[in-house]
Parts: C-alpha cells; sequence; structure tokens
C-alpha cells in the first residue's frame, strides 16, 4: 500500500487527506481493522515512536495512552501492586501478573483515565490475549503495534461493533533522515530528531546529592523519552516505571510543572485507602468512577458527596478525603523523578516540584539562573542531572 486515503485531514472541512511516502515507497504499515483517521495516524506514529525508543533504551516492552498528539503516560512492564492494580481498575483482569505488556499497558491507561477516555494505544511487542482482553473494555480509538497474536487480533476486531481502527507497523522501518512539513503553504525542513535517551545522557550531576540508582535512572529515562514525544514545553513527573504526570502545551513552564504535578498527585491521591474503599454501587461504570475520583479528590467534593447526589453514586456516603489528609499523604512521598524538555529558568519549578515528591531531576541546563535552580534542588536534597540536550516537540 503507497498510499491511503482518509475521509478528512484535522477537520471535517479538510478535504481531501491522504498519508502516503513521499519517495513512493510503500507504507510501512497493515490496517488490519477500520478506518483510521488523519489525527489517529499522527497519535499512531508519535506513539510507536515512543513505545520503541523505551524499549530500545531499557530492554523492557512499553506500552502508552495517546490523546491529542501527547501522551497521557508511557510506562514499563513491572508487576503492579494489589493497591495499584486496584487504583487502576485491573483488579479484575486475569493473568495480568504473566503478561508484562498488559501491566505496561493497564499502568499506562490507568495514570490518567480520564485524559486516556477515547485513547490511541501503541505496543511496543506483538500483542497479547491478555492486553487485548484489557484493551477491549475500555473506550479506544485504536491501537498501534508491530503485531497481534490470532486470538488477540479477533478479540480487538470485536470493538466498536467491529469497526476498532488496528494498525500493524514493520518493527523494522527506519524514515528518512530529513523530514518535511508545510506550515501556510511554505514547506519547513529538518533533520529527524533520532538522539539516543540512555543512562550516559544523565551522568553529569551538578546538585550536592549525587545518589542516582537504577530505579530513578530507569524512571527519568521513561520521562525524558515521553517528554521527546509530547507537545512542547512539557514536563513530566515518573515514578515505578510508569509516567505519573505529564504536562504539554503550555506556554510557561511552570505552568507545565503545575499541571504534570497536579496529575501526579491526583495518581497518588487514587491509591489512598479511603478512595480505594469508596462503595460505589455496582450501575456505576469505570468511566463515571473515574469522574466520580476525580471531583472526590478535588475540593469540590461536595459535588458528589451532597444529600441527593451521593446516592447516585455510592451504597453509603464516604467520608471526605480532608485537605489536611491529603497534605499528610502527599508528603509521605517521595523517590519520584522530574524530567523537563527544556531548561529550568526559575527554582520555582523545582519548589512546586517537591511538593509532589521529587526526589530526582533531569534537564537540559543551560539557564543564566542554573545556579538559582541548583540551590533550589540542594535545599530540598534533590539529584539533578544536566543532559545538555533540549526536547522540544511541535
Amino acid at each position: 500500500m503507497k498510499e491511503f486515503e482518509l475521509k478528512y485531514g484535522c477537520n471535517p472541512n479538510q478535504k481531501p487527506a491522504k498519508i502516503y511516502m513521499k519517495n513512493g515507497e510503500e507504507l510501512p504499515i497493515q490496517i488490519l481493522n477500520g478506518k483510521p483517521g488523519y489525527i489517529n495516524f499522527l497519535d499512531a506514529f508519535n506513539s510507536w515512536q515512543l513505545v520503541k525508543e523505551i524499549k530500545e533504551a531499557l530492554g523492557m516492552c512499553a506500552a502508552t495512552s495517546f490523546k491529542h498528539v501527547s501522551p497521557t503516560s508511557a510506562a514499563v512492564g513491572i508487576p503492579m501492586s494489589a493497591e495499584l492494580k486496584k487504583a487502576c481498575f485491573v483488579d479484575d483482569v486475569e493473568g495480568l501478573d504473566e503478561s508484562p505488556l498488559a501491566t505496561a499497558y493497564a499502568r499506562a491507561r490507568g495514570t490518567d483515565r480520564m485524559s486516556s477516555f477515547g485513547d490511541w494505544i501503541a505496543l511496543s511487542d506483538v500483542c497479547d490475549v491478555t492486553t487485548a482482553k484489557l484493551v477491549a473494555r475500555e473506550v479506544s480509538d485504536g491501537i498501534i503495534a508491530p503485531g497481534y497474536t490470532p486470538e488477540a487480533l479477533e478479540i480487538l476486531k470485536g470493538k466498536r461493533k467491529g469497526g476498532y481502527n488496528i494498525v500493524q507497523i514493520d518493527p523494522d522501518y527506519v524514515p528518512e533522515e530529513k523530514e518535511t512539513k508545510q506550515v501556510f503553504g511554505i514547506t519547513f525542513e529538518q533533520g529527524r530528531n533520532n538522539f539516543e535517551i540512555n543512562k550516559a545522557l544523565l551522568s553529569e550531576i551538578v546538585t550536592e546529592n549525587k545518589d542516582l540508582p537504577e530505579s530513578a535512572v530507569r524512571d527519568m529515562i521513561i520521562a525524558l523519552i515521553t517528554l521527546k514525544y509530547t507537545q512542547s514545553n512539557s514536563v513530566c513527573f515518573a515514578k515505578d516505571g510508569q509516567a505519573i504526570g505529564v504536562g504539554a502545551g503550555q506556554q510557561s513552564r511552570i505552568h507545565c510543572t503545575r499541571l504534570a504535578g497536579n496529575k501526579a498527585d491526583i495518581w497518588h491521591l487514587r491509591q489512598h485507602e479511603k478512595v480505594l474503599n469508596l462503595p460505589f454501587l455496582d450501575t456505576v461504570g469505570r468511566p463515571d468512577r473515574d469522574n466520580t475520583i476525580d471531583i472526590y479528590i478535588s475540593d469540590d467534593y461536595e459535588d458528589v458527596l451532597a444529600d441527593g447526589e451521593w446516592q447516585k453514586f455510592f451504597s453509603v456516603k464516604p467520608e471526605p478525603l480532608t485537605r489536611e489528609e491529603k497534605k499528610a499523604y502527599l508528603a509521605s512521598i517521595s523517590g519520584v523523578a522530574l524530567g523537563s524538555d527544556a531548561f529550568f529558568p526559575f527554582g520555582d519549578n523545582i519548589e512546586r516540584a517537591a511538593k509532589s515528591g521529587v526526589s530526582y531531576v533531569a534537564q537540559p541546563g543551560g539557564s543564566i539562573r542554573d545556579d538559582n535552580v541548583i540551590e533550589a534542588c540542594n535545599k530540598h536534597g534533590m539529584t539533578m542531572a544536566f543532559t545538555g540536550m533540549r526536547l522540544f516537540h511541535h
């Protein structure tokens, strides 16, 4: 297949639309089911690069959940605790512990479930049955992977009344070194960002604290590769083998940090005992539970706990999760890694990061206020590495 005609471009009025190889060669994909759209393919090709690079960097299978050309999360297949399974709504998935790929997607989807609603999925490895069963029960637009087992493919083909978008990509495909795009009829050309993110990138530690355990190296690599395919400006928090908060596309870096930090806080609070034990009615589905939990965790908790409201969701009225309880719970968190796609211009980013348990920071460095940022890290006992490499993505 040398080209594929699309229904329309980014919006219904943008016609005609298609994807094709400029050099006239065959497309490196097969469309096994459905008819993906323009934005679907943008998500597919960006998300595939992300999981492919994580797999190459860490030697572990990876998965990501994409929405609007940015990842909501990315993760590797590390076993999940009982509490994390419950928080991610996968404690009932049979065979999860035996499938690292399913575990990776369970983590990625479970991180920011509200943002992942209707996601595009990318898998680094051949999709197995357990992963397919997990995907089948979530609201999703499509998936890209290097292959699918026959049974997994049949399961996925049953989604969306048989119209689920399933794309298989050639894992050996290597794009041309130069890439182009048009804006306002003007063609832009640049070299591909094929910069390799690995452990060596974290060797320049500039803080008093030089401690950088292997788990932190893993999380920093995941954060940085995630940022490489996130619309800039962007900041990513990561812990336990997954991105737990992504702040994308903000004009100010502190707003990126606040957004990512707030998402990371919500991810942590979803594992609070009060949240894990919310007495949901059996009739409340996963998307409604996600929305309810998000409100319950927020300062607007009365919106779901007021008389006449709580009865719609719960069998018994829950006690609120107070501001003091949230603050105390988050204060107990540590060991979080933070990556930034460009330098931090002020120490306020570090101050915000400290509130979300950040212990490790990776950023390019090069600001005239680097000393101020290093001082803020030293104040909080953080380890910070200067990577020397910006990771803008537009």
